[in-house]
């Protein structure tokens, strides 16, 4: 074996992992992103040196958990360029992006401050974003100087509502703003 071939992980490590994963999930969403860590490895059955040997930071824990709900949605997002209505493809990412970063209580602000762990999928976001933005704008179906970053600051905001409001509230006050971005007639 050379010195840069890595070992495959251990049947016990794999299992540990998804555990950790699996109550991660559950304590997140009952009690949010500031939930015990030492909880989590008590719950799913190991040490907490584990977890921190699985995840040495809470970021790295949400990323890890993120992983495969992000993939789902870029693929969504990737999808909406297709969409014949620039304008709905751009709200229906944004509607989407605002469930995605409310699933946890806390997740909202942890994506806001983009950990080091979270920065890929940010940017991956924003890009999106960003070319959604790029293609209603350029179909007319903008107003102003909306930008992608607008959109990121946008669904983060909105995944704050809705967190510490109902849904409905949040969802209506999202319509008021995407009314404000989406030009008239379209969409």
């Amino acid at each position: 074996m050379t010195g840069t071939a890595r070992r495959r992980p251990r049947a016990d490590a794999l299992r540990n992992r998804e555990r950790l994963l699996a109550e991660a999930d559950a304590v997140f969403r009952a009690e949010g992103t500031g939930a015990s860590l030492e909880g989590i490895a008590r719950r799913a059955g190991v040490a907490t040196g584990t977890l921190y040997g699985h995840f040495p930071t809470r970021a790295a824990l949400i990323a890890a958990l993120l992983e495969a709900r992000n993939e789902e949605l870029f693929d969504y997002g990737d999808g909406l360029a297709a969409h014949p209505d620039p304008a709905r493809a751009l709200a229906d990412w944004i509607r989407a992006v605002v469930r995605h970063a409310a699933a946890y209580q806390g997740l909202a602000a942890a994506l806001a401050a983009r950990a080091d762990e979270l920065l890929d999928s940010c940017h991956r976001m924003t890009a999106i974003g960003e070319h959604l933005v790029d293609r209603a704008r350029a179909a007319g179906a903008l107003r102003g100087d909306t930008t992608g970053a607008d959109v990121f600051t946008l669904t983060n905001a909105a995944a704050w509502a809705r967190e510490h409001d109902t849904a409905e509230q949040a969802d209506r006050l999202l319509d008021l703003a995407l009314a404000g971005m989406i030009a008239a007639g379209a969409g």
